[in-house]
């Protein structure tokens, strides 16, 4: 299995010569906060030392941000690093995953030769998640389940008592869960969805979450994760190379963690969006996934639509290869209202020509 992610602008500058209007990568429109981008630049005067390995004032941030014990939390370069962190470190023989679903679960679970198996979500279900069905699916011997919510490439969520229903089938079986929630921070209400509260009642439960895509650090790198078991997530620190996280995105992700107004405005902004977006690609004729998160997946029937705006300078996120998926499914990201609109635009005038 291999597939390709958004956000490859340097692809497209080798290509054409300019940078492109990218929805193909989920990341902030507004940008890195100014806070993040001042406290990068200071970090700059210590960039002769090496890295804290154990990200220890990154951590007591995140800590106090979370009420979680700092012992708890494990920051990575990115969420990626700690999906295979965690697979090379408990090398399940058997694991579940979704399809369609984020492709570096499996990528990981492959990397240590563990069987995988692949829950379907059904397309004339609109891919939408049985929450009774998949707890089902997670029998005796599975020793690990990667879930994502907002699910990815979907932005479909799932309630607190529907993961609660899966978590129980996990414990049940013995299965490690680990909920990937990067997207959460999109969601309008976050808290109402969010399992990082039952950690402390769960020490098999993992959540991953990331600065990457909230407030646009996708070159700086840093994810974490919250363990409930603090054995578990030290086991997860030593198992690595000894500076995964820099400096620079330590410092980031401190001061990233003050930005409360930033997060407030950009939840704002992409709910207002989201919806304008949706109303706007169905207006074309195209069939929208109604998800929560700062994405939209769309169906197509012209399969060169992808390839056509890229003649154009705009970058969508083409889902056809993806597990689950079939060609004609594309993914944008919400940007800003002048952004959404030229994408429209520009769908509109690619269709009308057929």
């Amino acid at each position: 299995m291999k597939q390709t992610h958004g956000g490859d602008w340097a692809g497209f500058l080798e290509q054409y010569g300019a940078r492109p209007l990218d929805f193909s990568a989920n990341v902030s429109p507004l940008g890195l906060p100014e806070g993040v981008r001042a406290a990068a630049v200071r970090a700059l005067d210590r960039a002769a030392l090496y890295p804290d390995p154990r990200c220890r004032t990154l951590r007591r941030s995140l800590a106090a941000f979370y009420k979680v014990p700092a012992e708890n939390i494990v920051c990575g370069n990115g969420a990626a690093d700690l999906i295979y962190r965690l697979c090379r470190l408990l090398r399940p023989r058997r694991a579940l995953v979704t399809t369609p679903g984020f492709t570096e679960y499996e990528r990981a679970l492959e990397s240590v030769d563990c069987s995988v198996s692949r829950f379907a979500l059904s397309e004339s279900e609109g891919f939408r998640l049985s929450a009774g069905d998949f707890a089902r699916a997670v029998t005796e011997g599975t020793e690990l389940v990667f879930l994502c919510n907002p699910h990815n490439p979907t932005g479909l969520l799932l309630s607190k008592a529907e993961l609660t229903l899966i978590l129980d089938a996990c414990r049940a079986a013995g299965a490690v869960p680990v909920l990937d929630e990067c997207f959460m921070d999109f969601v309008p209400e976050p808290a109402a969805y969010s399992m990082v509260g039952a950690l402390a009642s769960r020490p098999e439960l993992i959540v991953l979450k990331a600065f990457t895509k909230t407030y646009g650090m996708a070159g700086l790198r840093l994810g974490y994760a919250l363990c409930g078991d603090g054995d578990l997530a030290e086991r997860l620190r030593q198992g690595d190379q000894p500076w995964p996280v820099s400096l620079i995105a330590q410092e980031a992700g401190i001061a990233a963690l003050e930005e409360s107004s930033y997060a407030d405005t950009l939840r704002s902004l992409i709910g207002r969006e989201r919806d304008t977006l949706r109303r706007g690609l169905e207006g074309l004729g195209l069939r929208v996934i109604p998800g929560g998160a700062n994405f939209l997946l769309f169906y197509t029937e012209d399969a060169a639509l992808c390839e056509k705006l890229r003649d154009r300078g705009i970058l969508l996120r083409d889902c056809g290869q993806m597990p689950g998926l079939r060609a004609g499914w594309l993914r944008t990201a919400v940007r800003t209202p002048e952004e959404n609109a030229a994408l429209l635009k520009a769908i509109g005038e690619v269709l009308e020509r057929g």
